[in-house]
């Protein structure tokens, strides 16, 4: 049995914090896991950013409640489900991946949470664990299931290394040329082809 491990925002969605600054206006919060791997640092930054702009989770709802899948995504995920158990793995959060997943059929998701105050506030964040994409990957095989893992970012790489086979998809240029043993794929019609190479491989 294989099991597919997609990333999601990059993957399927758009990046949810480069939204919420086009929306807002801040430049600061376009940066990403593409350009920060340290992602403590990089969740600090933005709960400082919000702070300082006197933005709470509301907004971002706001924001996420008008975002939509990317072209072709649910056509993606019909064609994964028809041949392999799906698990989305991603550094979002339950608080406002809601709508969104909704839109592409509520696939099980494994993310984070945020911590809210009275106020509506971002207080602060809880991971499930430390490096949970690759410890959710790591557990699957454990359990006697092969992997393949589709990210596109920094904080993918460590999943896709633990997977039987990883591919990145659409990475930008940084991490691509970091991590040159990974497969990339740079459309929907390459990554199907990217799944069918590693599946047949893993047989």
């Amino acid at each position: 049995m294989i099991v597919a491990c997609l990333d999601l925002e990059g993957v399927l969605i758009p990046e949810i914090w480069i939204n919420v600054a086009e929306r807002t206006g801040i430049a600061e919060l376009r940066r990403t896991t593409r350009d920060e791997p340290d992602y403590d640092k990089l969740m600090r930054g933005r709960i400082r950013i919000l702070d300082e702009h006197r933005l709470g989770i509301r907004d971002i709802q706001q924001v996420t409640a008008g975002m939509q899948p990317l072209p072709g995504a649910n056509e993606l995920l019909g064609w994964l489900r028809e041949r392999f158990e799906l698990l989305i793995l991603s550094d979002t959060f339950y608080q406002f991946a809601k709508p969104l997943m909704r839109q592409l059929g509520d696939p099980t998701l494994f993310c984070h949470d945020l911590e809210i105050d009275e106020a509506g506030r971002v207080a602060g964040y809880r991971l499930r664990q430390d490096d949970s994409k690759r410890r959710a990957v790591q557990a699957l095989r454990g359990l006697q299931f092969t992997t393949i893992a589709v990210g596109d970012s920094y904080n993918d790489t460590a999943m896709l290394a633990e997977a039987d086979a990883g591919i990145l998809y659409r990475p930008p240029e940084n991490v691509a040329r970091e991590f040159p043993h990974f497969p990339v794929a740079r459309d929907y019609d390459e990554l199907r082809a990217a799944f069918e190479h590693a599946a047949e491989a893993l047989v």
